[in-house]
């Protein structure tokens, strides 16, 4: 291969900013519906029993998605630039979902209908169809336009950005009732508290993406060869996706039973936590109780801390940390993570469970950063957003792996949400373990 300049250049501050920022608006979408869903779909009816089957749509969209918005985007030159152009419609969709989605139960279905839970498992679906199309070009951007030495502190920064985003979509419910709007509804039907948070969030993700869209100028394919070493003209049938992953360096493959056992521990919180606390601290199971609802908002709280000591983890470490101690930061954030959920578990005091999830926050960010700064560095080349997309598959099974299994798991455990996190602890404890076989770029 013929090579030319092997060199990006240096970003300013600003430019980095432009580039990541826009993270926030879409993973407030995200947070949004991760610390809201169980409760959404319990308030209107489901069998928490059955919770698993829609925290499946979201890793199956990812799935698909990804992968293809990734490879398209890899040979998408136009004036309106390469990744860019998927955000747009992706943020609008997201947009609408996100007013149509807490209206589930408002639609006069019926508590527990077929029709009310189809309707919220479409509307899952296509926000994160939706959402998916705007979270892959944010990660192809960083790998298309920042250098090695840079890619730490921008993979850090959109995590943070992500975190920040998070902090406002888990405090939003609790706040919305503050001010004064009802935290409770009648039998079936989400509180006026959670649909105004779906309906700003649905505001500002819009914005922050076309923040983005309007202040970021992505390079031309010639300079874009020129920067990652590849050559000029050159005209070659886009590989398949098979060939991508016979292909693929050994990073991709060797990250896969961290990233496995990592999102098996992630989706579980994700799933069970607002049940986990209604259990253990208001001591109910039932999602129409005053309890339940407040355990609905303290999760919120809860995920409001993880996010804001994901800020911090990621301002005053990630942020400053050289790419040859990547690995051993993974390694220690899910020990940290681990134990962490593993308290939840013992934990029956309220202000107790700050704990628990300000160390999962270390663990969600870490994996967020360090995994992509990792790959990124093992894939830089004109496949690059295809490999980020197949990339996301490591995110996405774990996920499914784990929906699927909680209709085995959930009722050996006798039906406890809190020993669901326990099982979750142990998750992230075996992924640290699995971070030994694990050998970077900068090893």
């Amino acid at each position: 291969m013929e090579n030319y300049q092997h060199e990006l250049p240096v970003l300013e501050k600003k430019q980095i900013f432009n580039l990541t920022f826009g993270y926030f608006g879409l993973n407030m979408a995200f947070f949004l519906q991760t610390s809201q869903m169980s409760r959404i779909f319990q308030t209107i009816g489901t069998d928490p029993t059955k919770l698993g089957w829609f925290f499946i749509l979201p890793p199956l969209a990812g799935m698909i998605v990804q992968p293809i918005v990734g490879r398209m985007s890899d040979k998408t030159w136009n004036r309106f630039g390469r990744r860019l152009p998927y955000l747009i419609f992706g943020a609008i969709i997201s947009a609408l979902v996100l007013i149509l989605l807490p209206n589930a139960g408002s639609l006069g279905f019926g508590y527990g209908s077929s029709t009310a839970l189809i309707f919220g498992a479409v509307s899952i679906m296509m926000l994160d169809v939706s959402a998916n199309m705007c979270q892959q070009p944010f990660k192809m951007l960083i790998g298309d336009m920042v250098n090695e030495r840079q890619e730490d502190k921008a993979w850090s920064l959109q995590n943070i950005y992500s975190n920040a985003g998070g902090m406002l979509a888990a405090i939003l419910p609790a706040v919305i009732t503050i001010i004064g709007f009802s935290n409770i509804a009648p039998k079936g039907e989400v509180p006026a508290s959670v649909k105004i948070s779906f309906y700003l969030g649905a505001i500002i993700i819009m914005v922050t993406t076309f923040y983005t869209i309007m202040n970021v100028k992505e390079y031309n394919p010639q300079d874009y060869k020129q920067y990652h070493g590849l050559k000029k003209n050159k005209n070659e049938k886009t590989p398949s996706f098979i060939s991508l992953l016979k292909n693929a360096p050994s990073i991709f493959w060797e990250l896969s039973a961290v990233m496995l056992f990592s999102f098996i521990s992630v989706q579980f919180v994700w799933t069970y936590s607002t049940g986990a606390l209604a259990e253990n601290v208001w001591h109910t199971t039932d999602p129409a109780s005053v309890g339940f609802q407040a355990a609905g908002n303290w999760n919120g709280i809860l995920t409001f801390v993880q996010s804001l000591t994901g800020v911090l983890w990621g301002t005053l470490v990630l942020a400053q940390l050289k790419p040859s101690k990547r690995r051993g930061a993974l390694f220690f954030a899910l020990i940290l993570g681990g134990i962490g959920l593993m308290m939840l578990f013992f934990i029956s005091t309220k202000m107790l469970t700050i704990v628990p999830f300000a160390l999962f926050g270390i663990m969600y960010i870490t994996i967020g950063t360090e995994a992509f700064a990792m790959i990124t560095s093992g894939i830089k080349g004109e496949n690059e957003g295809a490999y980020l997309g197949l990339f996301n598959w490591q995110i996405c099974i774990p996920q499914i792996i784990a929906s699927v299994s909680s209709f085995a798991i959930f009722p050996m455990v006798h039906k406890s949400m809190s020993a669901m996190m326990l099982i979750a602890g142990i998750s992230a404890l075996v992924a640290a373990v699995m971070i030994r076989f694990v050998k970077t770029v900068n090893d």
